[in-house]
């Protein structure tokens, strides 16, 4: 919808992107009811948030009555489509849309889209890096958003012909989605979310529309290293590049390494990039995203000074392997980003001292076999915790004297889970929470479990 005069919008979910697109849509005409399963007294900052625009607060579940009239539903991250009132307005012949998709009907200048089953964050922010660093001393402004930061809905109407917007995108977001950013990456597609999505069949399904509908003169890249991102090239619309360690194929476009250097080859020619020397990023998995982010600004049409400049200049992001503190000689690294197995063995994958692995969370139906066979080759100390803890300790089968782990403590909480590690901990260890399991057991979501375990980390005496 370009004209939102009149326009009934429901709205479920009434958390930073339900409240940033009531607001958008409010202020353009549209008569907004702001729907949340949450009673009133837990609603009182998002009321006090939006109290400037008319918007009408439907609160303490998702009575199907609100969709009486309605002309558009739209839903926030954490609304699955299986919600009943979600099923009945598809009944009713209602359109789905959200914060993202209603901002890539608006923007007014290029996009670039990034999903993937990890690494977005990191890309996305990389990107932007870059982004700043190319339009330096320009008319242009970048945005960087979407499934990180502020929703870019917030900004749209400031943005200009010259600009550039960057959006991390979420499965979640893509299901409703039916326009494609101009440059479009899938990083990669690995178990992840199928506690949402039911089946890997639905959530590659998901990642795959952020492809769907783009035009012939717009650029996908994807990650040809992963076989989930590689599986949907078939679906490119328009000019493909790809990023990877492995050996370009004849006639293909995408970065590479040779000889400690990235280039990128298009049209069978090869333009030296950067050195990794200045790659400041530990393990393999942000090697690739940096050789991600390197197809993207060369698509992007960033010069590559800029791009050097800026991997030079650029540090982990929070949650991230983020280097917390040194504590009698072991070193302290917060992952707590890593939400699924396959990130938490990525992160092992990026140390080669003796690891304290903390485990746990909550379970989000995903095989942590394979995590259990890379503990076993490379974790001295296993320490579980919350939820997942039994389920996890199950898979690892105990502990074997002489062999990995040598001990597996169980814990209820973090902040235990923190003080039995600082018990095991020797000098020269890693001590890494990459917890492999979600944080909604004990935290509101993974910034709030990073930023408690690098508050109790540093109060270790």
């Amino acid at each position: 919808m370009a004209n939102w005069d009149g326009k009934r919008v429901l709205i479920l979910g009434a958390a930073r992107q339900g409240q940033a697109l009531a607001r958008y849509l409010a202020r353009h005409g549209a008569h907004v009811t702001l729907n949340d399963r949450r009673p009133p007294e837990q609603m009182q900052d998002a009321q006090t948030a939006l109290e400037d625009v008319n918007v009408e607060w439907a609160l303490g579940g998702h009575p199907l009555e609100l969709l009486t009239d309605k002309n558009l539903v739209c839903l926030s991250g954490g609304i699955p489509l299986h919600l009943p009132i979600v099923r009945e307005a598809q009944r009713r012949g209602l359109p789905l849309s959200n914060d993202t998709q209603i901002f890539m009907q608006a923007v007014p200048c290029r996009t670039i889209g990034i999903t993937g089953s990890a690494g977005k964050t990191t890309t996305t922010s990389l990107v932007g890096h870059m982004a700043r660093e190319a339009l330096r001393g320009t008319a242009g402004r970048v945005w960087i958003g979407g499934n990180i930061g502020d929703p870019l809905i917030n900004y749209v109407d400031e943005m200009g012909a010259e600009d550039l917007a960057i959006l991390e995108i979420s499965s979640f977001q893509l299901e409703q989605m039916t326009v494609s950013p101009d440059i479009a990456v899938v990083l990669n597609v690995t178990p992840n979310h199928l506690d949402r999505h039911g089946t890997m069949e639905a959530y590659t399904r998901a990642k795959e529309r952020i492809l769907q509908f783009q035009a012939r003169q717009d650029v996908a890249i994807l990650g040809r290293d992963d076989p989930g991102a590689w599986g949907l090239r078939g679906a490119v619309r328009g000019k493909l590049f790809s990023f990877g360690f492995s050996p370009l194929a004849s006639g293909d476009s995408g970065t590479y390494v040779l000889d400690d250097y990235i280039y990128l080859r298009e049209n069978r020619m090869d333009i030296p990039l950067l050195t990794n020397e200045v790659i400041h990023l530990r393990g393999e998995h942000n090697h690739l995203n940096v050789l991600a982010a390197c197809a993207i600004g060369y698509a992007a049409g960033f010069p590559p000074a800029a791009m050097q400049a800026a991997v030079a200049d650029f540090r982990s992001v929070p949650h991230r392997l983020e280097f917390v503190r040194e504590w009698h000689g072991a070193a302290w690294y917060n992952d707590s980003i890593a939400t699924a197995p396959e990130r938490t063995m990525a992160a092992i994958r990026a140390f080669d001292e003796p690891i304290v692995l903390l485990l746990g969370g909550r379970d989000k139906n995903l095989p942590w076999g394979a995590l259990a066979e890379l503990v076993h080759q490379r974790v001295d100390h296993i320490v579980l915790f919350g939820e997942a803890a039994q389920k996890i300790a199950t898979v690892l089968s105990g502990s074997r004297y002489g062999e990995r782990p040598y001990t597996i403590t169980h814990c209820v909480g973090l902040e235990d889970a923190v003080r039995a590690a600082a018990k095991v901990a020797e000098s020269g260890d890693v001590v890494l929470l990459s917890p492999g399991g979600t944080s909604f057991d004990e935290f509101r979501d993974f910034e709030a479990r990073g930023e408690s375990f690098r508050k109790w980390v540093l109060e270790l005496s």
